[in-house]
């Protein structure tokens, strides 16, 4: 019972991490009005957002891993035939998730965060840029993460 709390707990702290990035976050830095506010605003920001987004994937991931066990002992012999198909398609959607959300997360945001903490700021076209890399990520990662879900709830039914 305490793994069932837990995946939920960390779903909740993904989706609203990665639903807060799109809403709030972004929007914030652009209503700033100087490239070097926005830019200490959104690694400051970033800073927060890259290991609570990483850590609760991957919470989320062994706790799934684990529930993926007790399904696989409840079911047996039946389990292929009962969940084969909405479990391939889940663990697909999930690998794709988790590839464009540490890339998201460690390949640009992080890589940015370290960039402005060495004291090397962006020029404007590579920090738009830049935020343009995240916003379209963001959206792709929305999307994975939703059909993962759904595909995990078909598990369960």
């Amino acid at each position: 019972m305490l793994n069932s709390w837990l995946h939920l707990i960390a779903l909740a702290v993904y989706l609203g991490s990665i639903i807060s990035l799109w809403i709030m976050l972004l929007p914030a830095t652009a209503k700033l009005e100087d490239n070097k506010n926005q830019q200490q605003f959104l690694a400051r920001s970033l800073r927060l957002y890259n290991p609570v987004q990483t850590g609760a994937l991957g919470v989320l991931l062994f706790t799934g891993a684990f529930q993926l066990t007790d399904l696989k002992a409840v079911y047996r012999e039946l389990f292929v035939k009962q969940l084969g198909y909405n479990l391939g398609i889940k663990l697909s959607l999930a690998f794709f998730l988790v590839l464009f959300s540490v890339y998201q997360s460690m390949g640009i945001a992080h890589r940015f965060v370290k960039r402005h903490e060495a004291g090397d700021n962006l020029t404007s076209q590579e920090f738009i840029s830049m935020i343009r890399k995240l916003k379209s990520l963001n959206g792709l990662i929305l999307l994975l993460a939703l059909m993962t879900l759904w595909f995990g709830l078909r598990l369960r039914s």
